[in-house]
């Protein structure tokens, strides 16, 4: 959820039924049922009507920002024009994600596989330092974040916290 649909659902969000429940005590006493349901039903209206106001002005907003990011830093079809140039930096530009996450699954592989301590001259030391281990750790946030969202970085940190709140 972005920050604006935020702060659409705090904007609007319920705003009929807050009223409604605020409205009640001043409700004529001969007011009938089927009149209470039409005030409901015009605020519920209302309601809507505000919930679409931002909702498009959220979109115009988005719209807005992609237009200047595509004046400020171009397009892909800018680049075309650079006849060989242009062409490899799309593809840098269309692999970069598969290679740094088969970087990353590498990374980890090896990290994963490897032995914990290792024998150095009669001595056993760690083969990853403590600084190490939260690096790569950090890499994988990143990367992971990027590749699949915020929502899989969400779902993971309970057991990164987890995981640290043993130690």
């Amino acid at each position: 959820m972005s920050f604006l649909s935020g702060l659409t659902d705090v904007l609007t969000g319920g705003l009929a039924s807050t009223v409604m429940d605020g409205i009640k005590s001043y409700f004529p006493p001969d007011m009938s049922e089927q009149e209470k349901a039409g005030l409901k039903l015009e605020l519920e209206k209302i309601e809507l009507q505000r919930a679409a106001d931002a909702n498009k002005a959220i979109n115009e907003a988005e719209r807005s920002l992609n237009e200047r990011i595509a004046q400020q830093e171009g397009t892909a079809k800018d680049l075309l024009a650079l006849p060989f140039v242009g062409r490899v930096i799309i593809f840098a530009r269309g692999c970069q994600r598969p290679v740094w996450g088969f970087f990353t699954m590498y990374v980890d592989y090896v990290w994963f596989t490897s032995p914990t301590s290792a024998m150095v001259s009669d001595k056993v030391v760690p083969v990853y330092t403590e600084q190490q281990q939260t690096a790569l750790i950090v890499i994988n946030l990143l990367v992971l974040g990027f590749l699949f969202g915020e929502r899989a970085v969400k779902n993971v940190m309970p057991l990164i916290a987890q995981y640290f709140g043993k130690k």
